[in-house]
């Protein structure tokens, strides 16, 4: 399927390839929708094996953000973009943030960037010196590291989850197995840890390993390959992506699968049904990691931090309504994608009608 098919079957609204000579950057910006405002979305900085596998990234990820905003009842549309790296772990510079700054600003706001894989908030502010259409830094840009807030959110959604099976949500006694102890796994865990919960983990860097005994001395580490089937009570992927698929999916040991990563399964589809028929009740991930762009896209929108924190906490009961809807004929991803799509046809109408 080439660009323009992919773009069609996923139904964005624009996608941009651009190349700055000056600095050798090379970056996607994905805009999926702008039904219900202007998009907001992370720029990843990653390594990718082709170009096509960037472009496939960034619209899957972008359409994702779309569903996040409408699902966590935000006026943001859903907008995505990347940065492919000649090598894997190349450090960022201000010359390639600043280019790609001058990029968002090309979109004068329809799309406001801010941090993801591979972009800490100096990066962001780097950006910020070019373009005032990015969120997340903590000197020229605001907002700061939003990884507290996505961990709090995958919180309240395990909550949910410990809900709608009839288990208490005190987390005495459950094991939460974590993918990835780097800034949001790191303070999911620690989270859970002061709530009495049992914490496995598996991280690729020694250094997050290592951060995580000194906070966390009682968490058992295992290795990264098989953090997935450990057993458990809680599978909590907040790594990259595209780690849950049709055959793992009857191999995992857990009750209910619940992460911070970007698109766990690697077809949603398919694989949410299949989750569902080996007895493990799935969080939709861009549900339950929704925290982080409603603390950015909040702030962008004038909201209070009494506001963040409840909006936050509405994770938990958007989350129950979606499992709740996951019944025997359908998927909990298919009832999350549904809602999404409802408010977003709903500001649609809205829009013709005031129009």
């Amino acid at each position: 399927m080439n660009t323009l098919e992919q773009m069609i079957d996923r139904g964005h609204e624009r996608v941009c390839f651009h190349v700055d000579q000056a600095t050798g950057l090379r970056a996607i910006i994905a805009i999926h929708s702008t039904v219900l405002g202007n998009a907001l979305g992370g720029t990843r900085r990653w390594h990718y094996a082709t170009e096509a596998d960037a472009l496939y990234d960034v619209l899957r990820l972008s359409e994702g953000m779309t569903y996040k905003a409408a699902c966590a009842g935000l006026t943001m549309g859903g907008a995505k973009s990347v940065i492919l790296l000649p090598s894997h772990g190349q450090a960022g510079t201000e010359a390639e943030a600043r280019a790609m700054g001058r990029f968002v600003d090309t979109f004068n706001g329809a799309y406001i960037a801010a941090e993801d894989v591979g972009v800490n908030t100096q990066f962001v502010d780097w950006m910020a010196a070019e373009t005032r259409h990015v969120m997340g830094g903590e000197t020229v840009s605001t907002g700061g590291d939003p990884s507290p807030f996505t961990a709090r959110g995958v919180f309240n959604g395990m909550k949910a989850c410990l809900a709608h099976l009839g288990r208490p949500l005190d987390f005495a006694g459950v094991t939460v197995a974590i993918q990835g102890v780097g800034s949001v796994g790191h303070h999911l865990a620690t989270m859970l840890e002061d709530v009495g919960a049992s914490i496995v983990a598996a991280d690729i860097s020694e250094r997050n390993l290592d951060r995580l005994r000194e906070t966390v001395p009682g968490a058992q580490i295992v290795a990264p390959e098989t953090i997935l089937t450990t057993p458990c009570d809680i599978l909590a992927p907040c790594a990259l992506g595209g780690v849950i698929d049709g055959n793992l999916a009857a191999r995992l040991r857990c009750a209910i699968l619940c992460g911070a990563a970007n698109n766990i399964l690697v077809d949603p589809d398919e694989d949410a049904v299949l989750l569902r028929n080996a007895g493990v009740l799935y969080a939709p991930d861009f549900v339950v990691n929704a925290g982080g762009l409603i603390e950015l896209a909040g702030l962008h929108l004038g909201m209070t931090r009494a506001e963040l924190d409840a909006k936050n906490d509405e994770i938990e009961a958007t989350t129950r309504e979606i499992l709740a809807r996951g019944d025997a004929n359908t998927s909990t991803h298919a009832a999350a994608v549904a809602l999404a799509k409802r408010r977003i046809a709903d500001a649609a109408k809205e829009k013709v009608h005031a129009g």
